[in-house]
């Protein structure tokens, strides 16, 4: 049987410095990549497993046509972006206190869902919305 399973998530951002230190320093993340071309850049963020998913942030005109990244920038900045983007952890309520402490935008503290788990809403600095889940 083959298999497959995600490899890297795309997360536009319009400060990539920004958003490296909300997803390295709020969430825990490592810095595995950080790739310039052409004005633009992709950062690569994750874990030490390198089976594991990956996030890739960039800029709204990076692999874009400017009218793509134009309309991209609108949707992200106004919070209405492609996402939530959710992760999931074994320790909910640390993770939030990091994040809280690093400044995230918090949109919602943990609590349980009558779906069967625990989780927190935040934003990160570009708007998008961010979900972390753990299971009861």
């Amino acid at each position: 049987m083959t298999t497959i399973s995600l490899l890297y998530c795309p997360i536009t951002v319009d400060d990539v410095d920004a958003a490296i230190a909300f997803y390295r320093d709020a969430l825990g993340l490592e810095l595995t990549n950080d790739v310039a071309s052409d004005g633009h850049r992709w950062v690569t963020l994750g874990s030490s497993d390198p089976n594991a998913p990956a996030l890739v942030l960039s800029d709204p005109g990076a692999g874009r046509s400017p009218e793509d990244g134009d309309a991209l920038h609108r949707l992200v900045a106004k919070g209405s972006g492609p996402g939530p983007y959710v992760f999931f952890t074994d320790d909910l309520d640390a993770v939030f206190e990091r994040a809280r402490d690093a400044g995230a935008e918090v949109l919602q503290e943990p609590m349980s869902q009558p779906w069967g788990t625990r989780d927190v809403a935040l934003r990160d600095p570009a708007g998008n919305l961010v979900r972390i889940n753990q299971a009861r």
